[in-house]
């Protein structure tokens, strides 16, 4: 079978020991240090183009993008933690509430993360008397570069992975990925699950709203942070579709983890938590495109 090894890579880029302690920098910690300095650069870009916002005006300074990306990256942290306690191991956390904080055993959510971002951004809209939808798409425009980087770093971590594959580009993943599925009779190669989410819900979804945005469509306020909503939301539905569920929804009875619906045809908590930003990503665009007209006419 044409299979593609597992790359040698570790989770830790370097360890240090001081005074008895040890200290890991690993690349999903580098993967949200540079999202962030990343996402403040390209939102700087995006207000520096003054034609591309209405009546030629950026709707913020600089220096107040340097203020909204505090607000943004503690929405990120704290919503993205607070969403997988809540949205995937609820039951877990409550029984265990000193774990909720320790982050460096992983766990986070994308769904989390955005939900609480968002509030951060608006009110800091609200705050600095900046337009609430122009501020989410800078925002729209800055994130799925984040998204890109935590998805290579979940597949440096061989985490998060697919379910059983022979295509030709199917990975050998190491540790629980290949204890999973030991028994099978040939090599355990799965599909990259986060390379595909890396190249969908961040190159791809980076590149098209770089695109319209050029094209004219910050100039209708909520039509990019609509396409974004439902730009991720269509990725993720089609990817949770060869990504392994995670193991407290998999059961003998269950084997996909499948949280409505039938075993077989039913929609996982990933595709759950999509709907609803699919449904509210097309309603902004329509919004935005029914204003436009009416400021046309």
């Amino acid at each position: 079978m044409l299979v593609i090894p597992f790359p040698d890579i570790a989770p830790e880029i370097f360890t240090l020991s001081l005074g008895g302690f040890d200290f890991a920098l690993r690349w999903y910690a580098l993967a949200y240090i540079a999202a962030i300095l990343g996402g403040w650069a390209l939102a700087r870009a995006a207000v520096a183009h003054t034609e591309w916002w209405p009546g030629g005006t950026a709707p913020m300074t600089r220096a107040q993008i340097e203020d909204a990306m505090t607000w943004a990256t503690l929405g990120v942290i704290l919503g993205g933690r607070l969403g997988y306690v809540l949205f995937y191991r609820p039951e877990h956390y409550f029984a265990n509430p000193g774990e909720i904080l320790a982050v460096w055993e992983g766990g986070m959510s994308f769904h989390g993360g955005m939900i609480a971002t968002g509030l951060a951004v608006i009110a800091f809209a609200l705050k600095n008397g900046v337009p609430i939808r122009q501020m989410l798409d800078v925002a729209a425009l800055a994130t799925p570069l984040g998204l890109a980087l935590g998805r290579l770093a979940n597949f440096i971590n061989a985490e998060l992975w697919g379910r059983p594959s022979d295509l030709p580009w199917a990975v050998v993943f190491p540790g629980e990925a290949a204890q999973a599925c030991a028994t099978a009779a040939a090599a355990c190669a799965r599909h990259p699950s986060q390379l595909y989410e890396a190249l969908l819900e961040g190159v791809v979804l980076l590149a098209v709203l770089w695109i319209v945005a050029a094209r004219g469509a910050l100039k209708r306020p909520g039509f990019v942070t609509g396409l974004f909503l439902a730009g991720y939301a269509t990725a993720r539905i089609f990817v949770e579709r060869f990504r392994v569920a995670d193991a407290q929804y998999i059961t003998p009875e269950n084997p996909l983890g499948h949280v409505v619906g039938s075993p077989e045809f039913g929609l996982s908590m990933g595709q759950v938590l999509s709907l609803p930003m699919l449904v509210v990503g097309l309603g902004a665009m329509a919004l935005a495109v029914a204003a436009g007209r009416r400021r046309t006419a």
